[in-house]
């Protein structure tokens, strides 16, 4: 049992917010101590523990009294973020609507489409110029001007509560911009604040941990530390140089930044999106991502959080190795207890390498060779975000395919950005390292599945495939086992968005190409049936209805892979008790057969011929094979 089946068993009985808190604390108090000396050695940290538990009181009792109400009954109600009625969407406020009052008054066009779940990148203020897309973080707590002010975040908040919807906010967890305050003060030769950065003297330990760092901007940003004239000293800056990494080993930056974590949830925050938290922990000798250290500070994060705010979740921000990422919903006494949502990356970049392919074989493979997850926790499932698809597959894999490693993500590279002619794919090339071949893929999901192309070439038929690509991989996230994301502009099938090249600040970071700005135009006209943004719209609003109506898309767990015997063809099945949907997608141009005697003994054809949900047919069959047409999806029930 994690410990929010304790709190929610706990809650049940009649005591009154304190006496609720102070329970949550004793049953998380033992965890809570663990994880704390297990950074902060105890010899040396008592009290800084003590001020830990000080501070978990106050923080609490500053919880406004709607949003403790709210957490108890969340509690009560069970795991909430694994409902089938949860679907989400993706957006820059600013591309979006403007800002946050343009924001709420679009909650309608959210209502319409089916969208209650919503995260919006980054609001805080950041550096004139560049700011990695609002990941250099000046105040944790402040609404950048430009999208209106702190009060106008609250009356969204309180319009979402209104309105069924949950809001997800970024928490820069891994650094602050050069122009933090803390940042500031350190500038300025504060040792305090000096300790809350990793800073240096002269290169030596710098150049002991650069033998085994890793380059995560090797174009724009080399190395994993800037000099900085005014101190004369040098500060770890993994990501940019404007972008300070936080020193975790000073406990006093863990309190700092857990006052500012609960205060954002204090806003109305139900799920908070710790991002880069694979990079918390940085340790000589190694790649400083994902070590055990990183883990335990994130469970503590969380057993803290549950403790003031357990109406509020976290969401793990980790686009790490496939067999990485499950570690972050915690392992033995952390498991359940670290995040309860996490990325399914890998899924979304699986799924990208099908569409190339039009093979199913590492999709299988990859997906087998993961551990199962808590069951406790779920995934956030995509297939475009704001950020570019990396090609994090695992090489002994691949080459159990036969498949050479490094050529075949030469192949997804070329076939997505634009260097293989008979491509329909429209992608660009990102952060490309020559010393190695590594590279990633930026484009909207439309671009990259052909639409583009389609109406470039004024190819009606390229179009009908690229409309049925993308509805068939949405279809895909919205039936597998989690929250489904909606990137925004992918539900009119927005193209790429060429203007960042006009930028100075945004020309050197094509990851702009797919972060368009939102085409109200076209969805005004979404009622002329005849533009593939309406077929696209309509069938992810009528998927998304489906979804909410069937409880066996609520995720328990509750998904089995298919094998068919055809490579061209991806098949699970959710199962709730003798309820049943099995999924079939073809990701070839041509149609193909599958052999149907094992969905008959799964049950589909027992009594009479299953209902495919998304054509709203019956399915039947004419011999012992089943035809799916190309790029098909079926969602099959049973009679």
């Amino acid at each position: 049992m994690n410990q929010a089946k304790l709190h929610r068993l706990l809650s049940q009985k009649d005591k009154n917010d304190q006496e609720l808190f102070d329970q949550r604390l004793a049953a998380n108090l033992t965890l809570i101590q663990k994880q704390f000396f297990s950074l902060y050695p105890e010899e040396h940290h008592e009290k800084d523990f003590q001020k830990l538990l000080n501070l978990l009181p106050t923080l609490f009792l500053e919880r406004p009294e709607i949003l403790r109400n709210q957490d108890l009954n969340r509690l009560q109600s069970g795991n909430w973020y694994q409902s089938e009625k949860l679907v989400g969407m993706q957006l820059y406020v600013e591309h979006f609507n403007k800002d946050l009052e343009g924001l709420q008054e679009k909650i309608p066009y959210f209502k319409k489409l089916g969208i209650n779940f919503l995260h919006l990148m980054p609001i805080t203020p950041r550096p004139k110029g560049e700011s990695d897309g609002g990941y250099a973080v000046n105040n944790y707590l402040e609404v950048d001007k430009k999208y209106g002010s702190k009060e106008d975040l609250l009356e969204l908040t309180k319009a979402f509560r209104k309105n069924g919807i949950y809001l997800m906010l970024d928490f820069v967890v891994n650094h602050t911009s050069n122009e933090f305050s803390w940042a500031k003060k350190a500038k300025k030769g504060d040792k305090k604040y000096q300790r809350y950065y990793y800073i240096y003297e002269d290169f030596t330990i710098p150049a002991e941990f650069e033998k085994t760092l890793p380059e995560v901007f090797p174009e724009s940003s080399p190395g994993n530390f800037t000099y900085i004239p005014e101190m004369e000293k040098w500060v770890m800056t993994v990501f940019n140089s404007y972008q300070w990494d936080l020193n975790y080993t000073n406990p006093q930056v863990f309190l700092e930044m857990l006052t500012n974590l609960v205060k954002l949830t204090d806003m109305g925050v139900d799920v908070v999106r710790f991002d880069a938290l694979a990079f918390l922990w940085k340790k000589i000798g190694t790649i400083s991502q994902n070590l055990p250290e990183a883990h335990n500070l994130i469970s503590l994060f969380r057993m803290c959080l549950q403790v003031v705010a357990p109406g509020s979740i976290l969401l793990a921000e980790a686009i790490v190795a496939p067999t990485d990422i499950i570690k972050y919903f915690g392992e033995e006494e952390r498991q359940g207890n670290e995040c309860e949502i996490a990325y399914n990356a890998s899924l979304m970049a699986l799924l990208w390498n099908s569409i190339a392919t039009k093979k199913t074989q590492l999709l299988y493979k990859s997906l087998m060779h993961i551990p199962s997850k808590p069951k406790d926790c779920t995934w956030i499932n995509y297939i475009r975000c704001h950020d570019d698809i990396g090609l994090g597959y695992e090489n002994h894999l691949i080459q159990e395919l036969g498949w050479n490693p490094e050529m075949h993500r030469k192949f997804l590279l070329d076939y997505f950005c634009q260097r293989l002619d008979w491509s329909p794919a429209t992608g660009m090339l990102f952060m490309y390292n020559p010393k190695t071949g590594d590279g990633r893929i930026t484009g909207s999901a439309a671009s990259l599945l052909g639409l583009e192309k389609a109406i470039k070439n004024k190819d009606e038929d390229l179009l009908q495939e690229s409309v049925r690509k993308i509805i068939m991989l949405h279809g895909i996230t919205l039936a597998f086992g989690g929250i489904p994301l909606i990137y925004a502009g992918d539900e009119i099938g927005t193209l790429n968005d060429y203007s960042f090249q006009n930028d100075p600040v945004k020309k050197g970071d094509n990851r702009w190409v797919n972060r368009p700005i939102q085409d109200w135009e076209t969805i005004s006209n979404l009622d002329n049936k005849d533009l593939p943004q309406s077929n696209i719209f309509d069938a992810l609003q009528k998927l998304i209805k489906i979804r909410k109506e069937n409880t066996v898309f609520a995720d328990r767990n509750n998904l089995q892979l298919c094998h068919t015997g055809n490579d061209h063809i991806f098949s699970f099945e959710r199962t709730q008790g003798q309820k049943g949907l099995l999924v079939i997608c073809n990701f070839d141009e041509n149609a193909q057969v599958i052999d149907s005697s094992w969905i008959k003994k799964l049950g589909y054809f027992s009594n009479g011929e299953p209902l495919d949900l998304v054509s709203g047919e019956k399915v039947g069959l004419n011999s012992a094979l089943l035809e799916i047409m190309p790029y098909q999806m079926l969602w099959l029930v049973k009679p």
